[in-house]
């Protein structure tokens, strides 16, 4: 059956018989591609009970009715799967991870500003938690910077009020504490808009430090979130 060339909808034929399920088939395409969402790109095997026109990106090692189908769209039509193959600068925006991701020619990329047919790239990426303060002068989270990131800041907001014996808290790391941010508020919804002055390369896995200003933390809890930049080099040969 002839095709387009984009996004390879079925073309009707001139005398062709049942001409709506060729036309039906072409827009539940066309619904799922044009604005492109996948739900995973992970899942190797097809899922049942899948509602029609939803889209998956087909992992390495794809089984079942995804075998050899490894990086196109696997789109659910009418119980079945029709298989799109992806072109260079086709974007996609991931619902599992909340990432958009871009075909590069070869391979799907993740979070990616700008890319080379070889695998090059330039990420933006955010990493978002909510920590819980624990009880005294400093708190610390969990490894929220990863190891070769270049930092732009970090923004928050304070989810529960942060209660204790200090006036303001200061954001940053360990040998920075008040990187990005002093004089911060402690009630319900107060935020963090913490812009490095000048980006920050972390060669090692590092977490953030809260650091109470004139006194202790008792309890509160807050979402910080990081935005950085990493780059991946060519790929391999």
């Amino acid at each position: 059956m002839a095709e387009t060339s984009q996004f390879q909808l079925p073309l009707l034929s001139g005398s062709q018989a049942q001409k709506s399920v060729t036309v039906n088939e072409a827009l539940s395409i066309l619904d799922a591609v044009a604005q492109l969402r996948i739900t995973s790109a992970t899942i190797a095997t097809p899922p049942s009970a899948v509602p029609d026109g939803e889209a998956f990106l087909v992992p390495a090692n794809g089984a079942g009715a995804w075998f050899g189908e490894d990086g196109n769209i696997a789109v659910s039509i009418n119980g079945g799967w029709r298989f799109v193959t992806p072109k260079a600068g086709w974007h996609a925006f991931n619902t599992e991870t909340g990432t958009n991701q871009l075909f590069d020619g070869t391979a799907w990329l993740e979070s990616t500003l700008a890319a080379t047919s070889n695998g090059s790239a330039t990420e933006y990426e955010i990493v978002e938690t909510d920590h819980v303060l624990s009880a005294g002068q400093t708190s610390t989270t969990v490894n929220l910077i990863p190891k070769n990131a270049q930092v732009v800041g970090v923004t928050g907001r304070v989810l529960s009020e942060f209660s204790g014996s200090f006036g303001a808290w200061q954001l940053g790391v360990a040998d920075a504490p008040d990187r990005f941010g002093q004089g911060l508020g402690k009630a319900k919804n107060s935020y963090v808009l913490g812009m490095s002055s000048s980006p920050t390369t972390y060669y090692l896995d590092t977490p953030l430090v809260l650091t109470a200003e004139g006194g202790d933390f008792d309890t509160g809890s807050v979402r910080l979130a990081v935005h950085f930049v990493t780059l991946q080099p060519p790929r391999a040969v």
